[in-house]
């Protein structure tokens, strides 16, 4: 069908309360000045500081989240749970924390009891932080402005893709003989349904209910998008094997591979509801 008369909307919203543990599948969710509210608000680091994910630490992605109306709740595998407050007490304790080339940013402890539980669970020392109220860290994309700041994402407050792209990835998976893979695997804020395979690269604005969004560019993909995003198994080279026949910006060199799309929230409020229409080239 061609994509001038499908109808975008959202067919799926998550939210990843810690960064690089599992996430949640919402029906809506409120946007504020950071993104989607409740998402990446709280990372792991280890003891110099920095930012962990299940780039070096895979077992992560077994580490079930929850959020309740003021607590982050944990579970994990043979080793129980344990429930953190979303907002910092006071007084608090603070660490200066690093994720990317973003260097000291002021960060709150989540507490000794959880670094410890889980310490224990991962098998090496770290602690948790929390976005606290000295916290500030601003977008670098190009297509950032002074007013936009996200939390612990990685490069932006939000990322898109969209099922027809997915689609068009285990086709092509397939046909190389490879295993499908699931959407979770590339960890999106915002699904869509209704638009043509990697659609979602060309929006250079789109609105979603009362929410004006902007691209800031493709998403490179990394050795989480190879790991099962629940038992924390590394399973095989896909997706990043087909990805690179036909998602590097330059195909015939080594380098970067794509799949979704970043976006930076030019409204600071609003909701999204699953259902809701997507509204190209919206100021």
């Amino acid at each position: 069908m061609p994509s001038s008369t499908l109808t975008p909307f959202v067919s799926s919203l998550f939210i990843y309360p810690v960064k690089s543990l599992q996430g949640l599948v919402v029906t809506q969710a409120n946007m504020d000045a950071l993104g989607l509210e409740g998402d990446r608000r709280f990372m792991l680091v280890d003891q110099n500081g920095q930012f962990m994910t299940q780039r070096s630490h895979a077992k992560l992605a077994t580490i079930r989240t929850e959020l309740s109306t003021t607590q982050l709740i944990l579970h994990a595998p043979q080793h129980g749970y344990i429930q953190v407050p979303r907002q910092s007490p006071t007084p608090i304790n603070t660490h200066l924390v690093s994720i990317w080339k973003h260097q000291h940013l002021v960060a709150d402890d989540a507490g000794t009891e959880v670094a410890q539980w889980l310490s224990d669970y991962l098998g090496t020392a770290c602690a948790l932080v929390r976005i606290g109220s000295d916290f500030q860290r601003n977008v670098l994309k190009a297509a950032a402005t002074s007013t936009d700041h996200f939390a612990f994402a990685d490069g932006a407050p939000l990322l898109i893709a969209s099922e027809a792209s997915l689609q068009e990835l285990n086709t092509r998976i397939i046909s190389n003989g490879g295993t499908t893979v699931p959407m979770n695997r590339f960890r999106p804020n915002i699904v869509v349904s209704g638009c043509s395979a990697f659609a979602e690269d060309l929006w250079l604005n789109i609105g979603i209910n009362d929410v004006a969004l902007r691209n800031a560019g493709r998403s490179d993909r990394c050795l989480v998008t190879t790991t099962d995003q629940v038992t924390g198994e590394r399973i095989g080279k896909e997706p990043l094997k087909t990805l690179a026949q036909f998602r590097r910006m330059q195909p015939a060199q080594q380098g970067a591979v794509y799949f979704g799309c970043n976006y930076l929230n030019t409204s600071k409020s609003g909701c999204l509801r699953v259902g809701d229409s997507v509204t190209i080239g919206a100021a």
